[in-house]
């Protein structure tokens, strides 16, 4: 998402891969790793919110890098996803035994 508002070239992201990344097999995750891609997490998030927060308006009617999605139409979309993400946090929380 950030690659396609600032033009960044492939392989920008900190992980390689394209949308499903090698994770640890369950079992084998340690703290360390779980903090490593927090850090990661929080981190790519921080250049998301700078990506968007450096758009002037007129900037949301061109087209996102390598499509024809506005740029309004993509920060829209990532915002809608990570609502529809954390209405599953809280519906897991809800479900899950005190």
């Amino acid at each position: 998402m950030r690659r396609r508002i600032t033009g960044e070239p492939r392989g920008s992201f900190a992980l390689e891969g394209s949308n499903w990344f090698e994770r640890p097999e369950p079992g084998r995750a340690t703290d360390a790793a779980w903090k490593e891609d927090r850090r990661i997490l929080d981190e790519e998030h921080r250049r998301l919110r700078e990506a968007v927060a450096a758009l002037r308006g007129k900037d949301l009617a061109k087209k996102a890098q390598g499509g024809e999605t506005t740029l309004l139409d993509l920060v829209t979309g990532a915002a809608a996803h990570d609502l529809y993400h954390a209405g599953q946090i809280q519906l897991v929380k809800r479900l899950a035994p005190d």
